[in-house]
């Protein structure tokens, strides 16, 4: 089996990455593994991938890239929410115009095979498709309106992508994840990066910045869930999905204080205290506008499983994460 990781150099590419090439894939534990990105993917794990860079926004990446015939292909690579806002063209040439480059080059490749090329194309989309006015739990056919770049650009791939499984030119469906957290290495420019900052940062012994309110309320998921999600929907059909393929996926609802009574729980006040309130009126004006809490029923009825609360979050970063140079 031959398996393609978009966004290859990124945390979760990483760790997909080196899950699938300790523990298999489906079962399978022979395949071929590639890691695509714009910059060199890192590796240290066990085998030898293919590590591959170029820039997915061209077409002729596209090209080059399905003309290999992976079976699966994760679609990871995005620039981020506030990358995306503040460079508009820039957003919609890397987080869609690639989509459609590859797809197109799966179409193609379909074509040439008459038919027998059908790789599984597992997207990942964000809960940046929706806005508000939200109910206090949001079911699973809440209507999709983005109103950031960034969420029109997923919504947008997400539709693509249902056309051509729909056409038959490939399998696969999109995977909305919660906010992924905590998230190792430095900051990015992610308008959630503190919600990963206010419990790593203070674990390194750093100060971290809060910018919003200890009210303001989220859907987490730990990267550790996040490879489980990736790689349970290896297991899946688009068949299963009955027409609908994106997928609100499980998680941990909790507000700023829960996660700071958490980290107090496992760390300690001399910890807590690291956390310096700065309140910011650009961040607050976009992250008191996100939803907070799903049910994601039909994402638990197909087998996606999400972490326990946020204990258990804190609890992964550390024993998968702190001291590893993050």
């Amino acid at each position: 089996m031959k398996i393609l990781i978009l966004g290859g150099a990124g945390m979760i590419g990483q760790k997909l990455a080196h899950d699938i090439a300790a523990n298999g894939l489906n079962g399978e534990t022979s395949h071929e593994l590639i890691l695509h990105d714009i910059i060199t993917p890192q590796w240290n794990g066990i085998g030898n991938p293919t590590l591959l860079t170029g820039n997915i926004a061209d077409p002729v990446t596209s090209e080059t890239l399905a003309a290999l015939k992976p079976d699966i292909i994760y679609f990871l690579s995005a620039i981020v929410s506030g990358d995306a806002e503040a460079n508009f063209a820039k957003g919609w040439d890397i987080n869609m115009r690639s989509a459609w480059n590859l797809f197109e080059a799966i179409r193609a490749e379909h074509e040439t095979s008459n038919g027998s090329y059908i790789p599984k194309v597992i997207f990942s989309s964000s809960l940046a498709v929706f806005s508000g006015p939200y109910p206090s739990t949001i079911p699973d056919d809440f209507l999709t309106a983005p109103q950031s770049s960034y969420g029109a650009q997923k919504a947008a791939v997400e539709l693509l992508l249902a056309d051509y499984v729909r056409k038959g030119f490939m399998d696969g469906f999109s995977m909305r994840l919660p906010t992924i957290c905590v998230r190792p290495g430095k900051p990015n420019l992610a308008a959630s990066s503190f919600y990963s900052g206010i419990i790593r940062e203070p674990l390194n012994g750093q100060e971290a910045i809060l910018p919003v309110p200890e009210t303001a309320r989220h859907w987490f998921a730990s990267p550790k869930s996040a490879v489980g999600f990736m790689t349970h929907a290896a297991s899946i059909s688009a068949k299963q999905l009955d027409g609908r393929l994106a997928l609100n996926l499980p998680g941990v609802s909790c507000t700023v204080a829960d996660q700071i009574d958490a980290l107090r729980d496992v760390a300690g006040d001399d910890v807590v205290k690291l956390i310096k309130r700065e309140p910011n009126e650009i961040i607050q004006n976009i992250v008191m506008g996100w939803p907070e809490r799903f049910d994601a029923k039909r994402a638990k009825n197909l087998g996606f499983q999400a972490d326990a609360d946020f204990r258990a979050i804190i609890q992964t970063y550390i024993e998968t994460d702190l001291n590893q140079g993050s």
